[in-house]
């Protein structure tokens, strides 16, 4: 049975390998024809200097789009992260439709060109507050904190990791209660 898989195996290795000759009876392609011209239509990124200018600019253009309640940006190098608010009430394929908006007016702006947008809520706050630590002179701790919980939401929880809890009463562990 193993000669036989290996036999598959090398034929198959063998058979992709194999490269086809060009017949010496067709006429080669004209390289002219084959060339294709293209105008680079797509924004150019610029270099972020001044964070907080170009992240108050940034949410302007995202608070420009309608339904778009408020929106907070976050600049980091030269990333910047949108976050914006949108009715709670909102069905989820409109809010897909708003984010995509957003996101192709912040493609023809030359700071917002390569944003990350996202409207879920909670990231949208967690922006929010990154935002305020940077307007009060705290931008890596704030920013730090922020993504330490961010992270921590983000990551499962495996149950093989769980530790057991050790009783008050005795020395011995004890698993969690699993009926909470």
């Amino acid at each position: 049975m193993r000669l036989f898989v290996y036999s598959i195996l090398v034929l198959s290795v063998l058979a992709g390998c194999n490269q086809t000759k060009q017949n010496a009876n067709s006429a080669p392609v004209n390289e002219a024809k084959r060339q294709v011209q293209v105008n680079q239509a797509a924004t150019q990124k610029k270099e972020i200097v001044n964070s907080p200018t170009v992240a108050e600019h940034l949410e302007q253009i995202a608070t420009s789009i309608p339904q778009v309640e408020s929106a907070k940006c976050v600049v980091f190098g030269n990333t910047a992260v949108v976050g914006i608010n949108l009715p709670p009430d909102m069905d989820r394929s409109k809010v897909g439709t708003i984010k995509l908006s957003v996101a192709e007016a912040l493609k023809k702006d030359p700071y917002g060109v390569d944003a990350i947008v996202t409207a879920d809520m909670d990231l949208a706050a967690r922006i929010r507050k990154v935002r305020d630590e940077v307007k009060i002179g705290r931008p890596i701790s704030g920013f730090t904190e922020e993504m330490s919980e961010i992270i921590g939401r983000i990551i499962p929880q495996l149950p093989r990791d769980v530790a057991p809890v050790p009783s008050p009463e005795s020395k011995e562990p004890q698993m969690p209660n699993a009926n909470l």
